[in-house]
């Protein structure tokens, strides 16, 4: 049994970026074209956000492929086996597929990191880009957030739950985040900035 431990928030630092570009390179070397997308999401990904120090990744693929699973694996990325999908925003149609994802972190040893491999044009792919790309767009949107994990971290009294009370907050954010991509028609998966190299 592993035991509570209280979320730590920091502030935004610049070697973010430089680890996920590193990160990401290293991932692609392995995984070639199995993945069609390596991006940097999260908090961690919002210049200026303060943030949990665990790099995000969002690693797209074109289909469920095992080969994927087992290269992760093997580079000593540990599955979270009970983790299968996201949470379902409300009104969000709940169809498994479009929610569907394996979770991974670090290797034993390595810098904090959680790998989110999601397929590609399923909506929790679009969530974590979109969700990102808004809080770039909109920094006192990001600054109110920030001040929300602050106090969440601080005052919870279930650490372990400080993911589950976020979740609603998100969601918030995330419903407003749609209605300015779809009332403004600048924001496209396709168009953001953050392909890996």
């Amino acid at each position: 049994m592993t035991m509570s431990h209280r979320p730590v928030i920091v502030p935004y630092r610049d070697s973010w970026a430089r680890e996920f570009a590193t990160l990401s390179k290293y991932l692609r070397g392995v995984l070639g074209p199995r993945a069609q997308r390596i991006e940097h999401i999260g908090s961690t990904a919002v210049p200026g956000l303060a943030a949990k120090d665990v790099i995000d990744v969002q690693i797209s693929m074109a289909a469920w492929d095992p080969v994927v699973h087992d290269s992760l694996a093997a580079l000593g990325f540990r599955a979270i086996a009970q983790i299968t999908c996201d949470h379902v925003p409300p009104g969000a149609p709940d169809s498994a597929d479009e929610w569907r994802k394996w979770f991974f972190v670090e290797p034993l040893g390595n810098r904090r990191t959680n790998l989110h491999v999601r397929q590609a044009g399923r909506l929790n792919a679009r969530y974590a880009l979109l969700f990102r790309d808004y809080l770039k767009a909109h920094p006192r949107v990001a600054d109110a957030y920030a001040e929300l994990k602050r106090r969440l971290s601080a005052s919870l009294a279930v650490p372990d739950d400080y993911a589950d009370v976020k979740d609603p907050a998100v969601d918030l954010i995330y419903l407003a985040a749609e209605q300015w991509a779809s009332s403004t028609g600048a924001w496209h998966p396709s168009n953001e900035e953050h392909h890996d190299h």
